[in-house]
Protein backbone atom coordinates (compact mmCIF):
# COMPACT_ATOMS: atom_id res chain seq x y z
CA UNK A 1 0.00 0.00 0.00
CA UNK A 2 1.29 3.34 -0.78
CA UNK A 3 1.49 5.68 1.85
CA UNK A 4 -0.51 8.91 2.34
CA UNK A 5 3.19 11.15 2.25
CA UNK A 6 3.80 9.53 -1.67
CA UNK A 7 -0.21 10.62 -2.54
CA UNK A 8 0.22 13.18 -0.93
CA UNK A 9 3.45 14.44 -2.87
CA UNK A 10 1.54 12.93 -6.19
CA UNK A 11 -1.35 14.49 -5.55
CA UNK A 12 0.31 18.24 -5.15
CA UNK A 13 2.48 17.65 -8.42
CA UNK A 14 -0.87 17.10 -10.41
CA UNK A 15 -2.71 19.90 -9.57
CA UNK A 16 1.30 22.11 -10.27
CA UNK A 17 0.41 20.47 -13.78
CA UNK A 18 -2.92 21.08 -14.01
CA UNK A 19 -2.19 24.66 -12.93
CA UNK A 20 -0.11 25.18 -15.37
CA UNK A 21 -2.12 23.60 -18.43
CA UNK A 22 -4.81 25.96 -17.07
CA UNK A 23 -2.37 28.89 -17.30
CA UNK A 24 -1.49 28.35 -20.55
CA UNK A 25 -5.28 27.61 -21.85
CA UNK A 26 -5.56 31.20 -20.66
CA UNK A 27 -2.82 32.89 -21.92
CA UNK A 28 -3.96 31.25 -25.55
CA UNK A 29 -7.45 32.09 -25.35
CA UNK A 30 -7.19 35.83 -23.97
CA UNK A 31 -5.21 37.27 -27.06
CA UNK A 32 -7.79 36.27 -29.36
CA UNK A 33 -10.90 38.04 -27.37
CA UNK A 34 -8.88 41.04 -26.17
CA UNK A 35 -5.44 41.80 -28.13
CA UNK A 36 -4.80 43.61 -31.03
CA UNK A 37 -4.50 42.75 -34.45
CA UNK A 38 -1.40 42.10 -36.85
CA UNK A 39 -0.43 44.06 -39.43
CA UNK A 40 -3.64 46.94 -37.73
CA UNK A 41 -2.32 49.90 -36.43
CA UNK A 42 -1.04 49.20 -32.80
CA UNK A 43 -3.48 50.85 -29.79
CA UNK A 44 -2.90 54.66 -29.44
CA UNK A 45 -1.65 55.23 -25.45
CA UNK A 46 -0.31 57.74 -23.34
CA UNK A 47 1.09 56.74 -19.83
CA UNK A 48 3.72 58.21 -17.61
CA UNK A 49 7.07 56.40 -17.11
CA UNK A 50 9.01 55.60 -13.73
CA UNK A 51 11.21 59.17 -14.52
CA UNK A 52 7.67 61.31 -14.84
CA UNK A 53 8.20 61.35 -18.43
CA UNK A 54 5.30 60.68 -20.80
CA UNK A 55 4.93 58.43 -23.36
CA UNK A 56 2.77 58.41 -26.16
CA UNK A 57 2.63 56.17 -28.65
CA UNK A 58 2.07 59.21 -31.15
CA UNK A 59 5.16 60.62 -30.29
CA UNK A 60 7.37 57.74 -31.70
CA UNK A 61 6.76 57.52 -35.20
CA UNK A 62 9.48 56.55 -36.82
CA UNK A 63 10.97 54.33 -34.26
CA UNK A 64 10.25 50.98 -34.13
CA UNK A 65 8.73 50.34 -30.79
CA UNK A 66 8.92 47.15 -28.37
CA UNK A 67 6.73 46.29 -25.45
CA UNK A 68 7.94 44.09 -22.70
CA UNK A 69 5.54 43.23 -19.62
CA UNK A 70 7.14 42.43 -16.82
CA UNK A 71 7.07 41.13 -13.18
CA UNK A 72 10.40 41.33 -11.31
CA UNK A 73 9.11 38.24 -9.18
CA UNK A 74 8.17 35.74 -11.60
CA UNK A 75 10.12 33.04 -12.24
CA UNK A 76 9.46 33.62 -15.76
CA UNK A 77 10.79 36.84 -15.61
CA UNK A 78 13.63 36.01 -13.60
CA UNK A 79 14.82 33.36 -15.83
CA UNK A 80 15.26 36.16 -18.56
CA UNK A 81 16.99 38.58 -16.67
CA UNK A 82 19.25 36.20 -14.45
CA UNK A 83 20.55 34.57 -17.94
CA UNK A 84 21.09 37.82 -19.25
CA UNK A 85 18.61 37.32 -22.05
CA UNK A 86 16.59 40.60 -21.65
CA UNK A 87 19.57 42.62 -21.11
CA UNK A 88 21.31 41.63 -24.19
CA UNK A 89 17.98 42.11 -26.41
CA UNK A 90 17.68 45.45 -24.93
CA UNK A 91 21.28 46.33 -25.55
CA UNK A 92 20.77 45.35 -29.28
CA UNK A 93 17.52 47.17 -29.66
CA UNK A 94 19.41 50.82 -28.24
CA UNK A 95 21.71 49.88 -30.96
CA UNK A 96 19.13 49.73 -33.77
CA UNK A 97 17.36 52.89 -32.28
CA UNK A 98 14.00 50.51 -31.34
CA UNK A 99 12.37 52.37 -28.67
CA UNK A 100 12.09 49.45 -25.54
CA UNK A 101 9.23 49.99 -23.05
CA UNK A 102 8.63 47.76 -19.86
CA UNK A 103 5.39 47.64 -18.86
CA UNK A 104 4.71 46.87 -15.34
CA UNK A 105 0.91 46.15 -14.99
CA UNK A 106 0.86 44.33 -11.18
CA UNK A 107 -1.90 46.34 -9.52
CA UNK A 108 -0.82 47.53 -5.69
CA UNK A 109 -0.68 43.97 -3.47
CA UNK A 110 0.41 42.09 -5.90
CA UNK A 111 3.22 40.35 -7.04
CA UNK A 112 5.57 42.41 -9.15
CA UNK A 113 3.69 45.64 -8.00
CA UNK A 114 6.64 48.62 -7.81
CA UNK A 115 6.38 52.62 -7.33
CA UNK A 116 8.79 54.94 -9.32
CA UNK A 117 11.82 54.51 -7.47
CA UNK A 118 11.41 50.88 -6.94
CA UNK A 119 11.04 50.38 -10.67
CA UNK A 120 14.38 52.49 -11.13
CA UNK A 121 16.01 50.60 -8.81
CA UNK A 122 15.12 47.59 -9.84
CA UNK A 123 16.05 48.09 -13.54
CA UNK A 124 19.55 49.53 -11.79
CA UNK A 125 19.97 46.62 -9.94
CA UNK A 126 19.91 43.60 -12.86
CA UNK A 127 21.46 45.74 -15.85
CA UNK A 128 18.29 46.47 -17.10
CA UNK A 129 18.43 49.35 -19.67
CA UNK A 130 14.59 50.10 -21.40
CA UNK A 131 14.24 53.38 -23.15
CA UNK A 132 11.43 53.40 -20.19
CA UNK A 133 9.97 51.75 -17.46
CA UNK A 134 5.41 52.39 -17.98
CA UNK A 135 3.91 51.85 -14.50
CA UNK A 136 0.64 50.66 -15.21
CA UNK A 137 -1.21 49.62 -12.07
CA UNK A 138 -4.83 49.73 -13.29
CA UNK A 139 -3.92 47.47 -16.06
CA UNK A 140 -5.73 50.18 -18.40
CA UNK A 141 -2.39 49.53 -20.67
CA UNK A 142 -2.22 45.73 -20.18
CA UNK A 143 -6.18 45.06 -21.20
CA UNK A 144 -5.87 47.42 -24.16
CA UNK A 145 -3.01 45.32 -25.58
CA UNK A 146 -4.84 41.72 -24.34
CA UNK A 147 -0.88 40.89 -22.39
CA UNK A 148 -2.07 38.01 -20.49
CA UNK A 149 1.60 37.21 -19.18
CA UNK A 150 4.90 37.98 -18.26
CA UNK A 151 7.03 38.61 -20.15
CA UNK A 152 4.51 39.31 -23.03
CA UNK A 153 6.44 40.86 -26.33
CA UNK A 154 4.79 43.26 -29.11
CA UNK A 155 6.26 44.93 -31.80
CA UNK A 156 5.50 48.23 -33.77
CA UNK A 157 6.62 49.77 -36.70
CA UNK A 158 7.85 53.21 -37.90
CA UNK A 159 4.11 53.52 -39.26
CA UNK A 160 2.90 52.54 -35.70
CA UNK A 161 1.58 49.03 -37.45
CA UNK A 162 1.22 46.22 -34.69
CA UNK A 163 3.75 43.25 -36.46
CA UNK A 164 4.48 40.90 -33.94
CA UNK A 165 2.97 39.51 -30.01
CA UNK A 166 3.89 36.55 -28.45
CA UNK A 167 6.32 34.89 -26.57
CA UNK A 168 10.02 35.94 -26.31
CA UNK A 169 11.34 32.40 -27.09
CA UNK A 170 10.37 29.08 -28.30
CA UNK A 171 10.44 26.79 -24.64
CA UNK A 172 7.98 27.69 -21.99
CA UNK A 173 10.37 26.73 -18.87
CA UNK A 174 11.62 28.63 -15.95
CA UNK A 175 15.28 26.97 -16.28
CA UNK A 176 17.83 29.10 -17.63
CA UNK A 177 19.52 26.42 -19.59
CA UNK A 178 16.71 26.44 -21.90
CA UNK A 179 17.29 30.21 -23.29
CA UNK A 180 20.34 29.24 -25.65
CA UNK A 181 18.43 26.26 -26.45
CA UNK A 182 15.18 28.01 -27.70
CA UNK A 183 14.11 29.76 -30.81
CA UNK A 184 14.62 33.59 -30.50
CA UNK A 185 10.54 34.06 -31.19
CA UNK A 186 10.92 37.67 -30.90
CA UNK A 187 14.48 38.91 -31.31
CA UNK A 188 14.05 37.52 -34.95
CA UNK A 189 10.61 39.49 -35.17
CA UNK A 190 12.15 42.58 -33.82
CA UNK A 191 14.96 42.50 -36.34
CA UNK A 192 12.86 41.98 -39.11
CA UNK A 193 10.72 44.85 -38.30
CA UNK A 194 13.69 46.97 -37.91
CA UNK A 195 15.15 45.82 -41.66
CA UNK A 196 11.71 46.32 -43.19
CA UNK A 197 10.88 42.71 -43.72
CA UNK A 198 7.80 40.87 -43.16
CA UNK A 199 7.71 38.92 -39.74
CA UNK A 200 7.48 34.75 -40.20
CA UNK A 201 5.49 34.35 -36.88
CA UNK A 202 4.16 37.64 -36.13
CA UNK A 203 1.79 35.42 -33.20
CA UNK A 204 2.92 33.07 -31.10
CA UNK A 205 2.17 31.60 -27.70
CA UNK A 206 3.01 34.09 -24.62
CA UNK A 207 4.09 31.64 -22.17
CA UNK A 208 4.89 32.26 -18.01
CA UNK A 209 3.08 34.01 -15.22
CA UNK A 210 -0.48 35.38 -15.45
CA UNK A 211 -0.34 39.51 -15.42
CA UNK A 212 -1.90 40.47 -11.80
CA UNK A 213 -3.89 42.83 -12.78
CA UNK A 214 -6.25 44.21 -10.33
CA UNK A 215 -9.56 41.99 -9.64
Amino acid sequence: MQSSAFLSSRFRRRAVLAGGALLFACAAALPALAAPQIDRPAPAFALADANGTMRRLADLRGKVVVLEWTNADCPFTIKHYTSGNMQSLQKQAAGEDVVWLSVISSAPGQQGHVNAAEANRLSASRGATPAGVLLDPKGDLGRLYGAVTTPHMFVIDREGVLRYMGGIDSIASTSVSDVPKAKPLFRDAMQAVVQGRPVATPVTRPYGCSVKYAS
